[in-house]
């Protein structure tokens, strides 16, 4: 079964269970993203405010990964990354399933690229998401967390939202270490059997394209 079959039928299973089987809506529910976004939170759960907002950082680790990846696709990679914002895996299972893998890197680079490539950006992504799991876990009440969980919709569809994005990672870090010629097994398995954590510490330290690229053209010279 390849790879397009395999996130087509996670699609579809997910988007499915979402919208036919998850808990029905809570009346409350807009009230409560209203707060949330606009940091209303005195009165909510830590574990539901850390939870909402580790679901706008991932989407900004997905992107350091499609900006780079979309490059060689027929698909508008930055329309699937800016979707993940509001749609998280919903928006990204179609592009995973759609993508041709790629391993080459083509062109220059622009400011944003640079930015999101940028070891100082994994750094922060790294401290701020640590900082919100230590927070909402020491601080949230777990009860009203799984009484939630089993009585509103998007609860439900958030929290199983997190984890799936943290399993889909590998996906696109396999063709990221190929393209920038890393060669090293572990750390792919890092990042598969540490959900996130792996992510991110690869983020923190993966070497550069244009250093990648200098390195490619010197060992051509030297071969020559």
């Amino acid at each position: 079964m390849n790879n397009k079959l395999i996130f087509g039928l996670i699609w579809l299973g997910f988007t499915s269970y979402a919208f036919l089987l998850a808990p029905p809506n809570d009346p409350d529910t807009l009230d409560l993203i209203i707060n949330l976004s606009s940091g209303k939170v005195q009165d909510i759960n830590p574990l539901i405010v850390a939870l909402f907002n580790l679901m706008g950082i991932l989407p900004i680790i997905y992107t350091s990964f499609l900006l780079f990846d979309g490059r060689s696709q027929k698909l508008p990679a930055w329309v699937f990354a800016a979707g993940s914002f509001g749609f998280g895996a919903f928006a990204l299972l179609p592009y995973l399933a759609l993508r041709q893998p790629s391993t080459i890197w083509q062109g220059e680079k622009n400011f944003l690229l640079k930015v999101l490539e940028s070891p100082i950006l994994g750094i922060m992504i790294t401290i701020a998401t640590l900082f919100l799991i230590f927070w909402g876990i020491s601080n949230g009440d777990w009860s009203d967390f799984v009484q939630q969980w089993h009585s509103s919709r998007f609860i439900h569809v958030m929290s199983l939202d997190f984890c799936m994005l943290c399993l889909l990672f590998p996906a696109m870090v396999k063709d990221d270490l190929a393209r920038r010629n890393i060669d090293n097994p572990s750390i792919f398995w890092l990042i598969s059997l540490v959900p996130l954590l792996g992510t991110l510490a690869y983020l923190c330290s993966r070497s550069l394209l244009d250093k990648t690229i200098t390195t490619n053209k010197q060992q051509l010279t030297m071969n020559n």
